[in-house]
């Protein structure tokens, strides 16, 4: 007479439900580390918005204040310009003779092949224009160059990081519930058939974080933290999704009345 040895598929039942464990207690740790930059963004895009709004100072009203909302520019003369490294990029370094007024007193970084880096020099008088405690802008002869790293990129990027944590909590629930749905198939003798075809899961993957960038892009006009908020979700996304689902390819076929799928039969007298 046959019978069928369970042991293996109780042992795999019992693996794929601390998968499901596992990935959901995955997706609530990716869901609390996603708030942090999500908290931050009300703040960023009220600052974004005192900044887009800002007009140059004059008059009383940049005494007023000490220039702290309006735009202020500030006259003064490179002490020096030249190239330097700041980190692993090369920036044109360009200092203000002292004194000057504060943020100008600081180093600053154009780009080191744009216009103004063939036309400052030292000894030479250049403006720039700050805002709050940033530097915008520094401008010689009509040629100006807008710095990077200003308040108005500020929302995207934490926008995009939240949305990379949002997207891979997501991605772990999901494996969550593949997890848990193998071992329902497994403990009933049903059959895993995948309901999303594999060629066709990281192509959806990689479509959330791209519809989110290009919707994200409407509102802030900072495609270079757009794009990496799409790349970097891609990266983070594709290998969850991989993981997760890989095990999701189990043969479609109906298992015969006889046997369980996965279960090795024995013969016993």
């Amino acid at each position: 007479m046959r019978t069928v040895d369970q042991r293996p598929v109780s042992r795999r039942i019992r693996r794929e439900w601390w998968h499901a464990v596992a990935w959901i207690l995955l997706g609530l740790a990716l869901s609390a580390v996603a708030v942090g930059p999500a908290s931050y963004v009300p703040g960023r895009v009220a600052t974004e918005a005192a900044f887009r709004n800002a007009r140059p100072c004059a008059g009383e009203g940049a005494v007023r204040d000490g220039g702290g909302s309006c735009l202020r520019t500030i006259r003064g003369t490179v002490l020096s310009a030249e190239n330097a490294k700041s980190g692993k990029s090369t920036v044109f370094r360009v200092r203000l003779r002292p004194p000057v007024p504060a943020p100008a007193d600081q180093s600053i970084d154009l780009d080191w092949h744009g216009d103004l880096s063939e036309l400052i020099e030292p000894g030479e008088r250049v403006d720039v224009t700050t805002w709050r405690n940033d530097v915008v802008a520094v401008s010689q002869g009509g040629v100006s160059e807008r710095l990077s790293g200003l308040p108005d990129e500020a929302p995207a990027l934490f926008t995009g990081a939240a949305l990379v944590g949002v997207w891979s909590a997501v991605l772990a629930f999901i494996a969550a519930f593949g997890s848990a749905r193998r071992a329902r198939c497994l403990a009933t003798g049903r059959p895993v058939v995948p309901r999303v075809p594999m060629g066709a899961k990281p192509v959806a993957v990689v479509a959330v974080p791209l519809i989110a960038a290009f919707t994200a892009g409407h509102f802030w006009d900072t495609w270079t933290a757009v794009v990496m908020a799409v790349v970097i979700g891609a990266f983070a996304a594709v290998p969850v999704t991989i993981l997760a689902l890989r095990w999701d390819r189990e043969p479609s076929s109906t298992p015969s009345p006889d046997h369980r799928v996965d279960a090795p039969l024995t013969v016993s007298d």
